[in-house]
């Protein structure tokens, strides 16, 4: 699977001059809403993560992505990830933002201790957002087993924050802190997205 391609074909693929939400410059930037909008995208990115993570093996309760991105994530990832549950299957919830700066699981939502979950993710620019909802569902109890995304464009590869991380595909494109923007980047008028 080309994951760029699928964006692309989406119309998700953007160039010029975005401010990421890690507060991070970047020339570059995939737009998942975009892509995600269209079921038979959707559906293809959710099964191969999907076999991507039974594929490493990882076996897990449920799935858990932050909102508002990652809830039609893990939900289509979970849809197609069969942990032989039989009819119940494997659930797949979210965390919210909590008005402080952090995530929480909402009410709705049981986690029971021991429980295991992978989380999941779009974008990892920073894995800030994706960390979030991991905290939030070990506070109700949960284990975090794996993390996973479509695109893991962090600088350094490997673990997240001691995490497993499985990603489809790995697209580092440069980011910049605000005070470190080139000037080429800075004549192009900034996008917040």
């Amino acid at each position: 699977m080309d994951v760029l391609e699928l964006y692309q074909q989406a119309g998700a693929y953007h160039e010029g001059h975005f401010l990421l939400a890690s507060g991070r410059h970047s020339p570059k930037f995939l737009q998942s809403t975009t892509l995600l909008q269209y079921p038979h995208l959707t559906e293809q990115i959710g099964r191969a993560l999907a076999d991507r993570l039974k594929s490493e093996g990882i076996q897990a309760d449920f799935l858990i992505g932050p909102a508002m991105g990652g809830v039609t994530l893990a939900y289509e990832t979970a849809r197609h990830y069969d942990n032989g549950k039989g009819a119940n299957g494997r659930r797949a919830i979210f965390a919210e933002k909590d008005g402080q700066g952090g995530m929480k699981i909402r009410e709705a939502f049981t986690i029971t201790p021991g429980e295991t979950f992978v989380a999941v993710e779009d974008v990892l620019t920073t894995g800030g957002s994706v960390l979030k909802a991991v905290r939030a569902a070990e506070q109700a109890g949960g284990r975090c087993v794996a993390i996973a995304c479509i695109v893991d464009r962090r600088a350094q590869e490997g673990l997240l924050d001691g995490y497993p991380l499985v990603s489809l595909t790995r697209l580092v494109f440069d980011t910049y802190l605000p005070d470190e923007v080139p000037g080429w980047l800075a004549e192009i008028p900034l996008q917040e997205i």
